[in-house]
């Protein structure tokens, strides 16, 4: 006899920062009303609600031998089909307008599947773009996860059967991935240096994402495995400590001893205070806040600091263990120059000396220690220019706190609203009068146009002219 599948909570949300790996903007959830079981689908744009939903209720129906009775959402229009509807039986629930607590079961569930996000990009030290790779592992991992509701998982209760989870790996953790039997070589490396991201639907694999290239896989792709050494202590981005950080303990206790290493930075402590030594992970260490007196503690506060300099060439950057991260803010600072027609390849007249070139590397940090983001600013040796020869005037694009200031109080007094905002890549957008003339920059060097310059028909951060801006 043919079960009745009750309702179903569904919820369409967007990440309004980067697209994911497959340029995926959206994310829609089915979840079981019975089970609280829950199934995530990344979309291109919100009109494929409707069709997600179409495969989640055939692939549902046919494996459980239940029929879905009534699907709930908000009032958003990609489910708009009545026909459709009419013609399964299904009944489309809508909530009143601006009363989300009526679908409170997908509203909650997408805000933890984004809150554990941001949690694991923020703690990885993975980029925005992995958004998608990891809102799947949040829903894998919730569904293997009881809740309030049930001591079992919702797994348990959908699939009849307790979940193993002896294979779960952190995310973003590094790998090495043994290549398949075809692609490997008798001589040479036989993996590859891939970073986790998540695990592969309907298989029991994991997927990586390839960090260094050879002859058989490409640097920047997907590849699917099961044969893979994982090292849960690596990341990306930094060392994970083996403690957690920003750790306190309230309990006293009489352990005394100094923990050891190598750090020799500590602040000015305060009174009844004292600075245990840090111990050195790798590019981390850890720093202790102790209160108490010297045989008696009665707190003692952690703390994690990267220590790992800034590269300042680009030979540094290939040879940092994060290149592929400063390779992905190198590319974003080039295709916007490029996006702009900064500049032309030409050949240097007699009698010109081309200007150098540099990188401004920088990692931009969180409050609590960790990696936030990945800069990289390409600027031209203007310091080599000749006031009165090269140049005439400078100017420099940068708002006086006095007129930030009286913006703000417009603000208040007119009851406006402010919103804030960060551009990635910035532009001068001042054009030149002057031919200037650039090398070009290492790393990306035009085969066969070695002794060709840059010639400059826009500003670069760095050159003393900008008179049309």
């Amino acid at each position: 006899m043919t079960k009745t599948h009750h309702l179903i909570h569904s919820d369409l949300c967007d990440f309004h920062a980067t697209p994911s790996l497959g340029n995926k903007k959206y994310v829609v959830t089915f979840i079981d009303d019975a089970f609280r079981y829950c199934y995530v689908y990344l979309l291109y744009s919100k009109d494929e609600a409707l069709d997600k939903f179409k495969i989640y209720k055939q692939q549902v129906e046919l494996h459980k031998n239940e029929l879905i009775k009534v699907l709930r959402t908000d009032r958003g229009g990609e489910y708009y089909d009545p026909v459709y509807f009419e013609s399964t039986g299904i009944i489309h629930q809508t909530i009143a307008p601006y009363t989300p607590q009526q679908n409170g079961v997908a509203e909650r569930k997408n805000r933890t599947l984004k809150e554990m996000v941001n949690s694991m990009l923020s703690y990885s030290g993975l980029s925005e773009g992995f958004w998608g790779e990891a809102m799947l592992t949040a829903c894998y991992i919730l569904n293997r996860t009881p809740n309030k509701r049930s001591k079992n998982t919702p797994y348990e209760l959908w699939r009849k059967r307790v979940p193993n989870l002896s294979y779960l790996k952190v995310l973003d953790c590094r790998a090495v991935v043994r290549l398949t039997e075809p692609k490997r070589k008798t001589l040479g490396e036989r993996g590859v240096d891939c970073i986790f991201i998540r695990y592969a639907e309907h298989s029991k694999a994991y997927r990586f994402y390839v960090l260094e290239s050879n002859d058989s896989v490409s640097v920047n792709t997907m590849i699917e495995s099961r044969d893979a050494v994982f090292d849960e202590e690596r990341f990306t981005s930094i060392p994970r400590p083996r403690d957690m950080i920003h750790q306190s303990s309230s309990k006293r206790t009489n352990e005394a001893e100094d923990v050891s290493g190598g750090a020799s930075y500590v602040p000015e402590p305060r009174k009844n205070t004292r600075v245990r030594k840090a111990k050195s992970f790798g590019y981390d260490f850890q720093l202790y806040l102790v209160e108490g007196i010297r045989n008696e503690t009665i707190s003692q506060h952690q703390y994690c600091f990267n220590i790992e300099k800034d590269p300042k060439t680009f030979s540094e950057v290939m040879a940092s263990r994060d290149v592929h991260f400063w390779k992905e803010a190198i590319q974003d600072e080039i295709d916007s120059i490029l996006h702009n027609n900064t500049w032309v390849l030409s050949d240097l007249p007699p009698g010109c000396k081309a200007l150098g070139c540099k990188w401004i590397l920088k990692r931009k940090m969180k409050v609590d220690g960790t990696i936030d983001k990945y800069k990289a600013r390409f600027v031209i040796e203007g310091f080599r220019q000749k006031e009165g020869i090269d140049f005439f005037d400078t100017y420099a694009p940068v708002a006086r706190i006095s007129t930030i200031r009286l913006l703000l109080a417009l603000a208040v007094i007119h009851n406006l609203v402010i919103h804030q905002m960060d551009v990635k890549t910035a532009f001068l957008n001042g054009d030149l009068d002057e031919e200037i003339y650039m090398k070009q920059p290492k790393g990306f060097v035009i085969p066969g146009n070695e002794h060709k310059v840059y010639k400059l028909k826009k500003s670069l951060y760095g050159l003393k002219q900008a008179p049309n801006q």
